[in-house]
């Protein structure tokens, strides 16, 4: 994967998705809440202290008991919706293991600035996905996508459009890629998604609406 793919990522493909949408089963990831709290609160422990990945990095030992915990969020959001009207939201990285996304957190200040939030932003209804870096106070790097819901917890996507903006300035990018990922668990404030690379994501609702 390319270092500007953000969280998701598989070779360049023309191919497009069915025109067809998924239609949810009558469940929701509700039900899964309040079993789910220690194990969340766990989770949430275990990465704390991370510094979104960029610390597991070198340390298999925590990156296991991260894995562990988010196996076990997902044994427990086993068989609920997770791409449903929920999903729609501005998300906040917490951690990840997607290298790429890490390295430009780490060396942001090669370019004379850091990493602020890194977001997804999601559009169930609109089908749209962005992926997002942003530098503060003016600069953003952000990936726009199609997706589409092809179960009760996977959605596909396709990249669509780069941008590389400054205050006074923007740069186009080609799109380059396509795949998929799953949201594993999903409730109220937290989600954990595991894509079509094997990386893991844990994000938390913003308390803001991203917009370009």
């Amino acid at each position: 994967m390319a270092t500007t793919s953000l969280f998701l990522h598989t070779p360049s493909s023309n191919k497009t998705f069915p025109k067809h949408r998924y239609s949810h089963p009558n469940s929701t990831s509700s039900s899964v809440t309040a079993q789910s709290k220690p194990a969340k609160q766990h989770l949430l422990s275990l990465i704390s202290n991370q510094d979104r990945g960029l610390k597991t990095q070198n340390n298999p030992t925590k990156l296991a008991s991260i894995i562990t915990a988010i196996d076990e969020l997902a044994a427990l959001g086993a068989g609920s919706v997770t791409t449903g009207d929920s999903l729609t939201s501005t998300w906040r990285l917490l951690w990840t293991t997607e290298k790429e996304q890490l390295f430009i957190i780490e060396k942001a200040f090669l370019f004379g600035t850091k990493a602020g939030d890194v977001l997804q932003v999601i559009d169930v209804d609109k089908l749209t996905l962005n992926n997002v870096i942003t530098f503060p106070p003016d600069g953003v790097f952000f990936v726009r996508s199609n997706i589409q819901v092809a179960s009760s917890q996977r959605v596909n996507f396709r990249f669509t459009s780069a941008v590389l903006r400054g205050k006074n300035w923007e740069i186009p990018l080609p799109p380059f890629g396509q795949g998929w990922f799953d949201t594993v668990y999903l409730d109220d404030d937290l989600r954990v998604v595991k894509d079509i690379r094997g990386d893991y994501l844990v994000v938390d609702r913003a308390s803001y609406s991203w917009k370009e």
